[in-house]
């Protein structure tokens, strides 16, 4: 069971670095190029609304998959692999909205603030919060058992 936990994990990381690799080709992100350029003088680049939308809808899917794949290796409880894809919901809903008042703003609020807001929407960055906390929350449950039997 534990070499099943462990290539849940492995895959889980090996997706996630695919769509990292794989972002130019799968996904609809003219900011892409604009944001890559680190200039902050660059035309602002023409885009469709919809298609930006639905582009980082199917981008936060694939690592919502990938990263619950991730907990539930390390984990092993349901419970909080589902917990961990609602904490991942709530910070991406939270942050497209923020980044497409941004880009309604042609980044006014601040090129340095609309970059980060961007890393949000398209990276999993909330797992490296969830991981450690799911971790810390798994030892203090493991300490309680212990003191119970005692």
């Amino acid at each position: 069971m534990k070499i099943l936990n462990w290539l849940l994990v492995i895959s889980g990381i090996c997706g996630l670095i695919g769509i990292r690799v794989l972002e130019e080709k799968l996904f609809y992100d003219p900011f892409l190029g604009y944001f890559h350029e680190a200039n902050k003088n660059i035309e602002f680049p023409i885009f469709e609304w919809g298609k930006l939308i639905l582009g980082h809808l199917f981008r936060f899917l694939l690592n919502l998959m990938f990263s619950c794949l991730i907990i539930q290796g390390l984990f092993k409880n349901r419970q909080w692999t589902i917990q961990g894809a609602i904490m991942m919901i709530i910070i991406f809903v939270i942050s497209l909205s923020i980044y497409l008042y941004c880009i309604h703003n042609h980044f006014e609020i601040g090129y340095l603030f609309s970059f980060y807001m961007r890393r949000f929407v398209i990276q999993p960055l909330i797992i490296l919060l969830i991981i450690p906390m799911f971790y810390y929350r798994k030892q203090m449950l493991e300490k309680e058992s212990g003191n119970k039997e005692s």
